[in-house]
Parts: structure tokens; sequence; C-alpha cells
């Protein structure tokens, strides 16, 4: 598939010509009680949400109007350098084994029927907090039986061992987002690798065909760092090609002054190209929009097609 989309470069952008946002992305903020009681319930049970820690601007809609948020595990420290990030960087505190039974009653309070479960990297950990993963898949479904859950989780360095450990834990979703295309690495993900992730995806795969069928792989890309269309779409190929299921595409929003620019928004007709691209090669579902990230309507990932 060929664009005239321009390449663009990578240098930084001066906060004086910081690009507008263009009225699609402009989110109506709630102003119903449903949000104001969900962060008070994350802030008595002492959880941390990649909802208000990476300032997604669908906050209000999945608190308020669904009832639904994205756990982030293991603190709110990161141990890598992403440049598109907000959330924070340095060396985090030791693991909370009380942590898992904590989002196992939200996930309770809430009557989430699904639940999403991320975490920061914790290249600190021997397994990169695989099992505390795990010991959370675990402790949902005894806490809420009915509950059908999605990790999305980093790359463990490559840990195939700490892949595993997770898997085994039975997650009906297993989420590893790629973020970026592959030229963009060294800049958007310095601390990872294209091949890698890509290579996480393809294990998972396998350990789908082998043994649990009904499991669903997936993985998201963020547009307007730079990238090009033929590339996105380089991307979703690589990814059906690793065995990938759902695919997430979103418009990058630069969360504060220090993180990568915006070099572009891409249009609504762009991401429904690029749905309809994603869903000639055959994935499950392609949610594709600018305002969708990774847990987004997460629930329908394991239904059919977007419409």
């Amino acid at each position: 598939m060929k664009t005239d989309l321009p390449v663009h470069g990578t240098p930084e952008v001066p906060r004086a010509t910081r690009l507008d946002r263009p009225e699609w992305l402009k989110v109506r903020l709630n102003t119903t009680g449903e949000y104001e009681d969900v962060r008070r319930m994350m802030r008595r049970l002492s959880l941390v949400t990649v909802c208000e820690e990476a300032r997604c601007p669908n906050i209000h809609e999945c608190w308020a109007r669904e009832r639904t948020a994205t756990f982030m595990l293991m603190g709110d420290v990161c141990t890598r350098h992403c440049g598109f990030c907000a959330v924070g960087k340095g060396r985090p505190g030791g693991l909370d084994s009380e942590e898992p039974a904590r989002v196992a009653e939200a996930a309770a309070e809430l009557g989430l029927s699904h639940a999403v479960v991320t975490s920061v990297n914790r290249d600190d950990l021997p397994d990169g907090g695989a099992e505390h993963f795990a010991a959370t898949i675990r402790t949902l479904r005894v806490r809420n039986p009915e509950i059908t859950v999605e990790v999305l989780i980093p790359d463990f360095q490559g840990d195939a061992a700490a892949l595993e450990t997770v898997l085994d834990a039975a997650p009906e979703i297993l989420n590893h987002n790629m973020e970026t295309v592959e030229r963009l690495y060294r800049r958007v993900r310095p601390d990872a690798g294209y091949a890698q992730s890509l290579a996480l995806l393809r294990r998972a795969a396998a350990r789908r065909d082998r043994d649990r069928p009904a499991m669903r792989t997936k993985s998201g890309v963020m547009v307007g760092l730079g990238e090009t269309f033929d590339e996105v779409v380089r991307v979703l190929e690589d990814l059906r090609a690793a065995g990938c299921d759902i695919a997430t595409i979103g418009q990058y929003l630069q969360p504060y002054e220090r993180r990568l620019p915006v070099e572009r928004y891409w249009t609504p007709e762009e991401f429904a190209s690029l749905r309809r691209a994603g869903e000639a090669m055959g994935f499950v579902r392609v949610e594709s929009g600018p305002l969708v990230r990774s847990s987004y309507h997460a629930r329908r990932a394991l239904e059919g097609p977007a419409a």
C-alpha cells in the first residue's frame, strides 16, 4: 500500500510551534459523580491506574460511563526511559504482596466482567514481575469467578521463562505493545527492541496454538511520531506474521513538555484506512481511531470485528 504522506524528521519541536489539537481530539469531560467514585475507590485501595499515570484522554468515559479501569501493578516508577511515556522514571520500591488482592477487590466493587492489568517495567526484578502478574490473574479469578482477564505486559527483556509464567496463569488476552514502527525504536523505545517484542508475541501465539486456542494475542501502535502510513502497515503485517489476533492504533499525545513532540495529527479517515488494511490481513479485531488506546473498549476484544 503506497501513500504520499511525508516522512518527518526527528528534531525537537520548540514550544512556540507545538501543534494545536484538531477538533476530533477534543474530549468532553464527564460531569457526573461516577468518575469521582472510581477515583476515591482507587485511592482507598492504594491502587495505581495507567489511566491516570499515562494521562489517558478516555479516562472520564471509561471510569464514569463504563466503570472500567486499567490497573497498573508494581508501583508508579518505571526502570525504562521511553520518550513518549508520562510515567515516572527511576528506582522503584519493593513489591507489595497484597496488591493482587486489592486489584481483585476493586474489580469486584466495580462489577467488572473483564479486567485489564498492566505494569511499569521492572527490569530490577529477576523475572521482570512475571510472577506478580500471574498472582494477580489467579487472585482476580478467586474473588471474581466469572471474570475474564487481559494482561498488557512488558517484554521481560526477552526472558521466555517469564512469559511462560504469565501464560501459565491463563489470561484470556495476552497484550504487548509494539508502540511504534521499527525505524523509530531507538528514539521512542531506547531500552527495547522491535524484534524482541515481535518474538514475545510469536511465543505467546505458539503457546496459544498448542494449549489454549481460545486465548487471543494483542498489540498496539501509536502514530504521530514521524512514521509513514506504509511503515504502520508494515508493523501490522509483522504482527499478523507473528500470529497476533488483535491490533489497536491510536494518536500519540505529548503528555508534557519534556516528552517527544507530536509531529503530525492523523485524521479519522487515515485511521479508518488503517483499520481496513488490518482487517484485510485477517486480524480478528482492529481498533483504530484518534483516541484509541491499548485498553480502550478492551472487553470488545473478545468479540468479533469492530463495527
